[in-house]
């Protein structure tokens, strides 16, 4: 989820790095929506920053990322907004007020902290968020482990966000809870408040019954999420495997509609594929300044030229590794010139202190330095690669530069780089080459859909895309560019808020 040339850095929601920016409330305001009247967002993490002035002062700044940004037509209709989350600092356990910040408000948002120890941190969030939930709802494409003092840690931690919502919700409030970190809350909520309205969102898949039947934990979790009035899911395939697991556990009444009857009251389960705020892309790869930032990328990179382009979190299910072994193997073949083709790899940098992102970035790193020892010349690299974050415009300027955005994630929820690509390309040109696993791949039929697993139709594929006739490209790039800006994030977020029962 990423945004405009104001204010950027790193914001890590969902597991994933989402780039964010300044939010531009005037380009969403006014617009029709159902009114909520007070609104309580729990999040991971709560969507601010914190600021040192020149004199060393310390003040907090609103990061709206794609979260806040799609939920600003509410925002702009609600009466009041609240949003609990954890601040990004730990306090010390001997000393609860050593770290510990008061709720306060930042642009007319009232934030509730969530105080975290080191140790809860690193149970909740780094133990089973990241290293039982994320590998496993990814289809264990990286190694998992169960842990019974992890499940405990996530259980308090669920326990203590349920406790800040039902504490400061007003009555018969409509409560947004968000992804994977959090889905213990909705039940728990439910326990102490049932005046609540309570939603429910997975940014992340939601995996097959086989995979989730290997949780210990999994009736609780599917009761977690179930305390919502609401479910929400990025694909069809996620509702679907909610609904198989919840009735296979015999949780639900099975009465052959898509809701179910839990407890004797209705839960909604639905499909709100999350987009972006696209119109914020396009404006920045209109401006001059774009133009000419992309103009000097391509003079480097070398002209006459197809530029292929990854920028993806370094991160296993991403398939970097994948992609670069098809390059080169394309190379090897002499299926691709050097002379002609090179490709621009990004990826940011993510939890550096845990082993398999360690190996993968060894992987990675010898993969590039392969390619350019027997490809490369001097001053000429074939795969530039950058393990850095990028700020919004140096992020489009490569959109803008790239022949072909090469997405290939063994799994994704979404994967909002795709839309990103697709929303820069205000001239219709451009290929996409996107994994059919990715969620984006509902959305987006004029890509070149591909199973990353399979490097022979990869290969296949992003020859397709460099040697692609321009008025094909065109009409494909065409009919994604009407898709992303029908679907964008404000109409995700109003058709969540929307499909919340409201109660009589």
């Amino acid at each position: 989820m990423t945004e405009c040339a104001l204010s950027h850095e790193i914001y890590e929601m969902n597991g994933q790095v989402r780039r964010i920016y300044g939010a531009d409330w005037s380009m969403v305001k006014g617009m029709e929506q159902q009114g909520i009247q007070n609104l309580v967002v729990a999040a991971n993490r709560l969507p601010v920053r914190k600021v040192t002035a020149p004199n060393g002062e310390e003040t907090w700044k609103t990061s709206p990322g794609g979260l806040v940004s799609a939920l600003a037509p509410s925002i702009s209709n609600t009466e009041r907004l609240q949003w609990v989350g954890w601040a990004g600092d730990v306090i010390d356990p001997d000393d609860q007020h050593a770290g510990h910040i008061d709720p306060f408000h930042v642009d007319g948002i009232e934030l509730q902290p969530v105080a975290l120890t080191e140790e809860e941190k690193n149970l909740h969030y780094d133990g089973m968020s990241n290293g039982t939930l994320w590998p496993l709802y990814h289809d264990k494409v990286g190694p998992v482990a169960f842990h019974r003092h992890w499940y405990l840690g996530y259980k308090a931690v669920n326990q203590r966000f349920a406790d800040a919502i039902s504490k400061i919700a007003p009555p018969d409030a409509t409560v947004w809870i968000h992804d994977y970190q959090l889905q213990l809350v909705p039940a728990m909520i439910k326990e102490t408040r049932p005046d609540l309205r309570v939603g429910f969102f997975l940014h992340v898949p939601f995996p097959p019954e086989e995979l989730f039947m290997q949780l210990p934990w999994r009736r609780s979790l599917a009761k977690g999420i179930l305390g919502s009035d609401l479910v929400g899911f990025q694909t069809p395939d996620g509702a679907d495997n909610f609904r198989r697991l919840i009735r296979a556990i015999d949780l639900v009444e099975d009465d052959g509609n898509d809701n179910v009857v839990y407890e004797g009251r209705e839960v909604a389960i639905g499909t709100f594929p999350i987009g972006i705020v696209g119109e914020r892309y396009e404006s920045v790869a209109r401006s001059d300044d774009t133009t000419m930032r992309t103009q000097d990328l391509r003079a480097r990179l070398g002209q006459p030229h197809v530029v292929l382009l990854g920028v993806d979190r370094l991160d296993y299910t991403k398939g970097i590794d994948v992609r670069l072994r098809a390059f080169k193997e394309l190379l090897a073949e002499g299926r691709i010139s050097p002379s002609r083709v090179s490709m621009v790899q990004v990826a940011e940098p993510s939890r550096d202190n845990v082993k398999a992102y360690i190996a993968l970035r060894s992987k990675v790193e010898q993969l590039v330095g392969e390619i350019n020892g027997d490809y490369g010349r001097v001053g000429f690299p074939v795969v530039n690669y950058i393990h850095q974050t990028h700020g919004l415009q140096e992020l489009i300027s490569l959109y803008r530069a790239a022949d072909v955005m090469v997405v290939t994630p063994f799994r994704d929820g979404m994967n909002l780089v795709a839309k990103e690509y697709v929303s820069c390309r205000y001239d219709n040109t451009g290929v996409l080459v996107l994994s059919e696993f990715a969620g984006a791949a509902h959305d987006l039929d004029g890509a070149l859909l591909v199973n990353p697993h399979d490097i022979d139709g990869l290969k296949d594929a992003l020859v397709r895309a460099i040697e692609m006739a321009s008025t094909e490209a065109e009409e494909r790039m065409a009919k994604m560019r009407i898709t992303v800006q029908e679907n964008d994030a404000v109409s995700w977020a109003n058709s969540f808020m929307q499909a919340i029962p409201q109660g009589t």
